[in-house]
C-alpha cells in the first residue's frame, strides 16, 4: 500500500448527500481493508453522517456544496475532513433537557476519543472551514497484487 491514500468527493448541500456521502467512505475505507461489519466502520458511519448532517443543515444555505476527504497515511492515521464554505465554526449547544438535537459533536469527539482519535477544525483559503476526525488506522493491510 502507498505511503498516502486519499479520496473525495463533492456533494449538494441537501440532505439525500448525508447517505450518500456515508456510503463513499465505507466504500473506500473498505476497498482500503477495513472490516465493513466492524465496530469502527460502524462508528466512522455515524462521524461521516453526523460531519455531514452538519455540513447540510448549520451552513443555512450559504455553502452550496460540501466536500468529504479521506486520507490514509503510512497505514497509521485515518484522517476523515468535511469542508463546507460557512465560515461559522461548530460549535456545541448547551444541554438542555427538552432539546432534540446539539449533540452531534458531542458525540462525534466521544467516538472519535473511544478509538484513540481527536477532533479538529482548520480554516479554509475561501473562508469555510473543514472538520477533521483522525483516527489511529485499525485495519489489516491490503495484500499488493
Amino acid at each position: 500500500m502507498a505511503d498516502h491514500q486519499e479520496s473525495s468527493v463533492t456533494l449538494p448541500s441537501e440532505p439525500a448527500s448525508v447517505p450518500t456521502a456515508r456510503r463513499h467512505v465505507a466504500d473506500v475505507l473498505t476497498g482500503w481493508g477495513l472490516d465493513d461489519g466492524g465496530d469502527t466502520a460502524d462508528a466512522i458511519r455515524l462521524i461521516v453522517s453526523e460531519l455531514a448532517t452538519n455540513a447540510v443543515l448549520h451552513t443555512f444555505g450559504q455553502s452550496p456544496n460540501f466536500t468529504v476527504d479521506v486520507r490514509l497515511v503510512r497505514e497509521e492515521l485515518l484522517h476523515i475532513g468535511v469542508t463546507d464554505s460557512h465560515p461559522r465554526r461548530p460549535r456545541r449547544l448547551p444541554a438542555a433537557v427538552q432539546q432534540d438535537n446539539g449533540r452531534g459533536l458531542v458525540i462525534i469527539r466521544s467516538l472519535a476519543a473511544e478509538a484513540g482519535g481527536r477532533l479538529s477544525v482548520t480554516p479554509t483559503e475561501d473562508g469555510g472551514k473543514t472538520v477533521w476526525i483522525t483516527l489511529p488506522w485499525t485495519a489489516a493491510p491490503v495484500p499488493s497484487c
